[in-house]
């Protein structure tokens, strides 16, 4: 059975401004998993017709600097959401455990900072099957999950700045 992004969450009626952009931060490391993340979100905002441009970066303690960096030069046209992607599976050294927090507060201190959102797209998972389970497995595809988030942040963030 193929898994289409339409059977868990819907973003009909969802209304995106013209133009809007966003920004995917996609890590290098553990590729076979984040190309699996980023052809999910490309799928998603090709069918919403939502440009976006894809940033490589190493590994995911990289993710929010990239994504601080992009923001402040993006001089005329800044991006209407970011999308974080990337996989860090435990090994046996506590090194998981501080990657996946630095990431974490990160992306939680760019959500708080920068006036557009951005979006948790990092797999945490133990091993490589727990990961093919989230990118079109039993527990879904999180990058079209990220996507769709985007989508839905995009539109809050729209609806309120026309409240002002």
């Amino acid at each position: 059975m193929a898994f289409t992004p339409k059977e868990f969450l819907n973003t009909t009626g969802i209304r995106i401004k013209k133009g809007a952009c966003v920004v995917i931060v996609r890590t290098e490391w553990n590729t076979q998993v984040t190309q699996a993340l980023l052809d999910g979100c490309i799928r998603v905002l090709t069918e919403e017709k939502i440009s976006f441009k894809v940033i490589d970066v190493p590994g995911a303690f990289e993710i929010p600097f990239a994504i601080k960096n992009d923001w402040d030069s993006s001089r005329n046209k800044k991006p209407s959401a970011y999308i974080a992607l990337g996989c860090i599976i435990k090994g046996d050294t506590p090194h998981f455990d501080f990657v996946a927090k630095a990431v974490t507060d990160g992306v939680l201190q760019l959500n708080l900072k920068l006036p557009v959102p951005t979006i948790f797209g990092i797999l945490t998972v133990h091993t490589q099957a727990q990961a093919d389970e989230r990118t079109g497995g039993i527990h879904g595809h999180k990058g079209c999950e990220a996507a769709i988030t985007a989508i839905k942040m995009m539109a809050i963030s729209q609806f309120n700045k026309r409240r002002k």
